[in-house]
């Protein structure tokens, strides 16, 4: 009686569970990969053809320059801190009922900048905030 293997004959590999296995990974990431360039995003800011609104009693405009100076109700605000921002706001909103604070940055205005004052309107409990925009053919700057 002869238990074991014979020894003339070589283990052999099945590779078809193994190409199968392989063929399903590559298929998962085909799936799964996404395609972008996010190193090379192309952005164009919107801009608007609606005409020019008036004025109304109870905003609060705030103008936002190119080089962070901020205005409110026309009026310079001491510091470009948060606090500074919201007392401005708080003192021009504070006999008008139920304010809309309207802000006009200037295009080269710092993200930044405009997220002070949006931190700064909710600290002074204003919850309305709106943004404005240039319309195509206005060239005119806000004050």
């Amino acid at each position: 009686m002869k238990f074991g293997r014979p020894r003339d004959t070589e283990p052999e590999i099945n590779l078809i569970p193994f190409i199968d296995v392989l063929l399903v990974v590559l298929i998962f990431l085909m799936l799964s990969t996404t395609y972008g360039r996010l190193t090379q995003i192309d952005l164009k800011l919107p801009t608007a053809d609606a005409a020019q609104q008036q004025e109304k009693p109870n905003e609060l405009r705030v103008v936002i320059s190119s080089d962070g100076h901020y205005l409110v109700q026309k009026k310079a605000v001491e510091g470009n801190d948060i606090q500074a921002i919201s007392l401005a706001l708080s003192t021009a909103a504070k006999d008008t009922t139920n304010p809309l604070v309207v802000i006009s940055a200037d295009a080269r205005a710092s993200h930044q900048s405009v997220i002070q004052v949006l931190e700064a309107a909710q600290n002074a409990g204003l919850q309305q905030v709106t943004f404005t925009a240039q319309s195509r053919s206005q060239t005119t700057v806000l004050p």
